[in-house]
């Protein structure tokens, strides 16, 4: 399937991204790093053209607090689209990932792969992120800014670049970075880069 251009941030830190706590649908507030991170995103986009461009972004607390900074007088234009939240982690929601590891030491053996989030008591598996988000994608009919998470950003990426699910853990993440996807490929943006 072929989409529209596509501007992906994933939100600025949060005091449970510090501190290492699986949020999935739960949510924590920006840290400073975390506005920052955000307030340097809207300088990118600032950067640029978006006249023509939907906005779009996750209702999460965090990812609305990074859309108001990083898209300033235009974060009123965007959409809310629970498509766009985090995996749902289940029973893991607010747990530190060394608690989850500790619990479950198999899903961990294999190093630092990530493939543990499809196993999330109660959650939604890696599947259901796919299809929720491929769904959002098919959606789209012009260019879009996005403001998501860390796993369903990755997730998205696999739709655009044609990867299969599985491939998310392979894709780069971070924050205050954001993901340009033209042209069938995608590319990094941050602050002097």
């Amino acid at each position: 399937m072929t989409y529209p251009d596509l501007l992906i941030l994933r939100h600025g830190e949060t005091e449970w991204n510090r501190a290492g706590r699986m949020q999935g649908e739960a949510d924590s507030p920006l840290t400073d790093r975390g506005r920052a991170q955000a307030a340097a995103q809207g300088r990118l986009l600032g950067q640029m053209d978006l006249t023509r461009w939907g906005m779009w972004t996750s209702p999460l607390g965090r990812c609305l607090q990074t859309a108001a900074i990083a898209l300033g007088d235009q974060a009123g234009m965007a959409r809310q689209d629970r498509r766009l939240i985090e995996i749902t982690l289940g029973d893991w929601t607010g747990k530190l990932r060394t608690e989850i590891a500790a619990e479950a030491p198999l899903l961990f053996e294999a190093g630092d792969g990530m493939d543990w989030y499809d196993h999330a008591p109660g959650g939604e598996g890696l599947e259901g992120l796919y299809a929720r988000t491929g769904a959002f994608l098919a959606d789209l009919e012009q260019p879009a800014v996005i403001v998501t998470h860390g796993i369903t950003s990755r997730m998205m990426r696999c739709h655009y670049l044609g990867l299969e699910p599985a491939a998310f853990a392979d894709l780069p993440g971070g924050q205050g970075v954001i993901y340009r996807m033209a042209d069938g490929a995608q590319s990094c943006l941050a602050e002097g880069g």
